[in-house]
């Protein structure tokens, strides 16, 4: 009787069921509650969508929550092997006393106080300026006489001033090195430098044809001789002579 009975109870809660869809299907086909149907399903969707998005948070917090606990985790180790560091320091080491530590700190101070001014002190040493030659131009070429000139070249002339510049450098770079810095080489150049100073080439710039042997390739003849002239001619140079030197001053 008890099978019946749940067998009987079972049909009922079937037909219930298929009473209600009719109904539903029935009050769906009814033009006044179609548009209240299609708002449900509208809502049920957004529903829907937004339950997603709510699983989705929840499994990123769920991950959040398990990379916090293997943080503290890590956290509670470092700490643990800190106390013991604590807790376990060798006898043999020396402790800082107040003193030292005041010491310190006072020795930086004081340190970082005397750094200041002397980096203060320090200027900026701006690059001592050697004279040059200018170049000789076309125009003051022409200008020179045809018999001082003979078969002479323009770029000849001009390759002669680079060569007299190239000199007045070199000796210059020496003069201007401080003296502890210099090789024996050196030294020996700088001194000779210094005898070669008259009254007349007092803070001039000058060569005399020992410079030009040290420090280019040029030779010493008839032809240079001549060019010389035009460069004396040109205002480019002009010679002081006295102690047995022939000094070349660049104007």
């Amino acid at each position: 009787s008890s099978d019946l009975e749940d067998l009987c109870l079972h049909i009922n809660k079937k037909i219930s069921t298929i009473k209600k869809t009719l109904q539903l299907r029935n009050i769906g086909q009814e033009p006044s509650l179609k548009s209240m149907m299609s708002k449900i399903g509208q809502e049920m969707i957004l529903l829907h969508d937004l339950l997603n998005k709510l699983e989705g948070e929840v499994q990123q917090q769920e991950k959040l929550k398990n990379l916090l606990k293997d943080l503290q985790r890590s956290a509670e180790r470092d700490q643990n092997e800190a106390q013991h560091l604590c807790e376990n320091i060798p006898p043999h080491l020396p402790k800082p006393t107040r003193s030292c530590v005041a010491g310190l700190t006072v020795k930086c101070e004081e340190q970082t106080k005397v750094a200041e001014p002397e980096r203060a002190k320090k200027p900026v040493k701006e690059p001592k300026v050697i004279k040059e030659a200018p170049l000789i131009t076309s125009k003051e070429f022409e200008s020179v006489p045809a018999y001082m000139k003979g078969r002479l070249t323009y770029d000849q002339i001009n390759a002669v001033v680079q060569e007299l510049n190239k000199a007045v450098v070199g000796k210059y770079k020496i003069l201007h090195q401080p003296v502890k810095s210099m090789n024996t080489a050196a030294r020996n150049l700088y001194h000779r430098y210094l005898e070669e100073e008259t009254k007349d080439t007092k803070g001039e710039f000058f060569i005399v044809e020992a410079d030009i042997k040290e420090f280019t390739q040029l030779k010493l003849d008839k032809r240079f001789h001549s060019i010389l002239n035009i460069l004396r001619h040109c205002q480019r140079v002009k010679e002081v002579r006295g102690s047995r030197l022939v000094r070349y001053i660049i104007c």
